[in-house]
């Protein structure tokens, strides 16, 4: 992690950090899926697809609405810091912590995403500040750890 020292820009609330990598491959890896699933079914004749029962085109569609949920539950992750609250949304989980319960905000070198230690004694993962977003992921911990550190100073 950088020094300290470094300067950080004022953060004005609301604000919101969302992975930058993990959005453009779920939006570019999602469709080109969803094209190339598309092209193959439209390029088989008649008799092959009629080959297909019901049951295979349901099996099918559930996949590729599976495959949907997962893309969308990644690329909506996010971190939103408010004046009141902080939240946090990993997936299809959304949780809500006062400034007062986060004690630290940790991100290791090589670590997947950002880490919220809370004043419990547990950790929650924030994966809206994701490592592979390189240094926009560094600013962002910066910003994070600026307005907890400021609002838990005024709680």
């Amino acid at each position: 992690m950088p020094a300290g020292s470094e300067p950080v820009r004022p953060v004005s609330l609301p604000r919101t950090w969302r992975p930058f990598g993990v959005r453009l491959a779920g939006a570019v890896l999602g469709g080109g899926l969803l094209v190339v699933c598309a092209m193959t079914w439209f390029t088989f004749d008649q008799e092959t697809r009629d080959k297909f029962t019901v049951f295979q085109r349901l099996t099918l569609l559930a996949i590729g609405v599976g495959v949907f949920m997962l893309f969308h539950a990644l690329v909506r992750s996010r971190v939103l810091a408010t004046d009141e609250h902080l939240v946090v949304v990993n997936g299809y989980r959304r949780h809500d912590y006062d400034y007062a319960q986060v004690v630290a905000v940790r991100f290791p070198p090589g670590a997947p995403w950002v880490t919220l230690d809370l004043a419990d004694g547990t950790t929650v993962a924030a994966m809206g500040i994701q490592g592979s977003d390189g240094s926009r992921a560094r600013q962002a911990v910066r910003e994070l750890r600026t307005v907890v550190e400021d609002r838990s100073a005024l709680a």
